[in-house]
C-alpha cells in the first residue's frame, strides 16, 4: 500500500472513530441532561449589570462557567443515588453523609445560586426597616457590621464565603471554607443565610487581582436589599 493511501485511510478511519466518540459523549450528555434534578439558574440581569464595581467579564465566567462546572458535576455525581430526589437544601443538610464532590459541587450550586440574588445593579436600596433595626440591635448598626464581615471575608484564608446568618434568634457573621455553607451538617457555626459575599478568587482576580479588601468594599454597592430583607422577613414571620 502506497504512503500516500494508508494515511488517507488511516485518517478516515480515525475520523469515523472519533465522530463515533463525540456522538457517544454527546449522547451521554444528553441522557444525563435529561435526568438531572438541578439546572443553572438566570442570572437574572446583564453581565455589565454591576459594573463599575465588579465587572462583566468575571460576571460572565463566574455564571457561565464556573457555576455550570459546579452544576453539572453534582448531577453527574447524583446519577442512581438517593441524593437524586431530595431538594437541595436536604442534602446539604446531610452533606456528612455524601462523598467530597456532591459536598463541593452541592455547596457551589447553593452558594452560587444565593450569591446571584443577592446581587444586583446598584439602584440604592437599603435593609428593610424591620432587618435594619435587627442589624444595629445585634451587630451594632450597618457600619460596625461591615467592620466585621470584611474580617470574615479577609481572614478567610484560600478560597470560601462570608456570610451573615440567622441563629439562636439574632444576627452573627460567620465564613465557611471552600464551598461549604452554614446549612450543612459538617460546618461549626451552622443557621438560616441572610447575605453572603464569594471570596474564590475567580470572584474577583480580573478586577481587583490579589486586593480582596477593595473587592469587599465594593461589593456593597451592589446589593440587592430588597431581596436581603425579604430574606430575613422570611425567617421571621
Amino acid at each position: 500500500m502506497k504512503r500516500i493511501d494508508f494515511l488517507q485511510r488511516a485518517s478516515a478511519f480515525l475520523g469515523a472513530g472519533f465522530l463515533v466518540s463525540s456522538f457517544s459523549s454527546a449522547r451521554e450528555s444528553a441522557v444525563i441532561l435529561e435526568n438531572s434534578p438541578f439546572s443553572l439558574p438566570a442570572l437574572g440581569y446583564s453581565f455589565n449589570a454591576l459594573e463599575p464595581h465588579i465587572d462583566a467579564m468575571t460576571m460572565e465566567i463566574h455564571h457561565d462557567r464556573h457555576h455550570k462546572a459546579y452544576v453539572d458535576n453534582l448531577n453527574k455525581a447524583l446519577i442512581g443515588t438517593a441524593g437524586a430526589g431530595v431538594s437541595l437544601e436536604e442534602l446539604l443538610g446531610q452533606i456528612s453523609k455524601q462523598p467530597a464532590v456532591v459536598r463541593n459541587n452541592g455547596g457551589g450550586h447553593w452558594n452560587h445560586s444565593f450569591f446571584w440574588k443577592i446581587l444586583g445593579p446598584a439602584k440604592g436600596s437599603q435593609p428593610s426597616a424591620k432587618l435594619a433595626a435587627q442589624i444595629q440591635k445585634d451587630l451594632g448598626g450597618m457600619e460596625a457590621m461591615k467592620v466585621e464581615f470584611a474580617k470574615a471575608a479577609t481572614g478567610r484564608f484560600g478560597s470560601g464565603w462570608a456570610w451573615v446568618i440567622w441563629k439562636d434568634g439574632k444576627l452573627q457573621i460567620t465564613s465557611t471554607a471552600n464551598q461549604d455553607n452554614p446549612l450543612m451538617d459538617v460546618v461549626e457555626n451552622r443557621g438560616i443565610p441572610v447575605l453572603a459575599i464569594d471570596v474564590w478568587e475567580h470572584a474577583y482576580y480580573l478586577k481587583y487581582q490579589n486586593k480582596r479588601a477593595d473587592y469587599i468594599q465594593a461589593f456593597w454597592n451592589v446589593i440587592n436589599w430588597d431581596f436581603v430583607s425579604q430574606q430575613f422577613e422570611k425567617i421571621n414571620l
